[in-house]
């Protein structure tokens, strides 16, 4: 589609011809499961499965959608149908043969019956014959918002009796381990090395920020180091605020960050850096070359987006850029590498976990999956940034569009062969 759009016009009206054409998409799957005598509810919706169609996933006309499974007290089927369908432009978008989906618990992870809900979750999704490997079109269980790594991985390999319905796995379990190995942000990571190199900049010496330390801000803090980036500023609420380090951290603070210690990246923040404030926003308006949002949802917005002075941004949070804030960025030249093409790893090396047919014994000796998977993932997202850099400059649009445009034209046209 996009060889017969040659001008910015022809772009916004084929974009608002799509953007309602998805809108109007309802879910094809949602199932409820309950388990009232053990208190248990959890949800399961599954988007969209067109876009499989010649695919891994394409089982006699039957295709799959694939997302994390989120677990918090307060959820509800409109929150997971929210994220099932913002995994469908996800994956669209990442330029997977894979449909969009999610699923759910309502549960707390810090209440002793944590395991005994989850694993019981597990096994009404699997009796409700849902699942892929039983015909079904939900493509499995995966880490999100309330999981615990590896132990929710564990949990339903043992009490489905398979290995083949939760992404995310140990290595030894024939997974991709992407959470621990950080893989979502080695590819916001590539990402903004892709951007850097195609305005014919070094990545080495490039002075970065993050805003956000959790696993998200410390994978891509690991892995854009080891690109060459100089972690200048940094913020987190468990770090009392934002801090500056004038030469860069050191590679033994960058590790104390990636393994979450604590303790080790506090005292050695005391000693290279300096406090800036107890406010995790000021990270966001450091002078440097670019700037990471791994935190929050609207976390650029109308109100502060003129005190970014960075010219690159790269998301590594899910939506952090208010549509009014993607504006101003765009008026002011500032280019912004938006999450639905930068932070696409975790969900490219579910699609190697699910694919692969390297056997678990195998897996636990080479880690050939992780290897596969972070291939892939720097692959497909450079393909993706570059295509996305290439409309924005080409029709001057909004680099937010561009990638909404790819991840719509992706569902409703095919996945382009490249």
């Amino acid at each position: 589609m996009i060889s017969k759009i040659k001008t910015q016009e022809d772009f916004l009206r084929t974009f608002d011809v799509l953007k309602d054409r998805f809108a109007n998409i309802q879910p094809e799957q949602e199932v409820t499961v309950r388990d009232p005598e053990h208190d248990v509810q959890g949800y399961v919706v599954v988007w969209n499965t067109g876009i499989c169609k010649g695919g891994h996933f394409d089982k006699n006309g039957i295709g799959a959608g694939k997302g994390g499974t989120r677990i918090i007290p307060d959820l509800t089927l409109e929150d997971v149908k929210r994220l099932a369908r913002a995994m469908a432009e996800k994956n669209a978008a990442a330029g997977l043969p894979l449909g969009g989906a999610k699923s759910g618990l309502v549960a707390n992870h810090n209440e002793p019956d944590y395991e005994k809900k989850c694993r019981r979750f597990y096994k009404l999704v699997q009796e409700a014959g849902i699942l892929v490997e039983d015909g079904g079109k939900f493509g499995g269980f995966g880490y999100d918002v309330g999981c615990k790594p590896p132990l929710n991985a564990l949990w339903a390999c043992e009490e489905l009796g398979t290995l083949n319905s939760f992404t995310g796995k140990p290595v030894e379990k024939g997974g991709t381990d992407y959470d621990r190995e950080g893989i979502a942000g080695l590819g916001v990571a590539h990402a903004a090395r892709v951007l850097l190199e195609y305005r014919n900049k070094t990545v080495a010496g490039t002075r970065f920020s993050v805003q956000g330390m959790g696993a998200m801000g410390a994978a891509v803090a690991h892995y854009f180091s080891e690109y060459g980036g100089k972690l200048t500023y940094l913020s987190d609420p468990r770090y009392g605020g934002t801090w500056f380090i004038e030469g860069g951290a050191s590679p033994t603070l960058i590790q104390a960050f990636f393994t979450q210690n604590d303790d080790a990246a506090v005292n050695l923040l005391k000693t290279e850096g300096t406090h800036v404030s107890e406010n995790y926003h000021d990270s966001l308006y450091a002078d440097v070359d670019i700037v990471f949002p791994c935190a929050m949802e609207d976390t650029f917005t109308k109100d502060n987006a003129h005190k970014v002075k960075a010219p690159f941004i790269c998301e590594g949070a899910n939506n952090p850029t208010s549509i009014e804030a993607h504006e101003i960025f765009f008026k002011a030249g500032t280019i912004v590498i938006p999450d639905i093409i930068a932070n696409a790893g975790g969900i490219i090396a579910a699609y190697v976990e699910l694919t692969c047919d390297i056997m678990p014994e195998d897996n636990a000796v080479t880690r050939e999956k992780v290897d596969l998977a972070k291939i892939e993932t720097t692959m497909r997202i450079e393909g993706n940034v570059r295509e996305l850099l290439g409309i924005i400059e080409e029709l001057n649009v909004r680099p937010d569009m561009a990638g909404d445009y790819i991840a719509y034209r992706n569902i409703f046209y095919g996945v382009p062969k490249k």
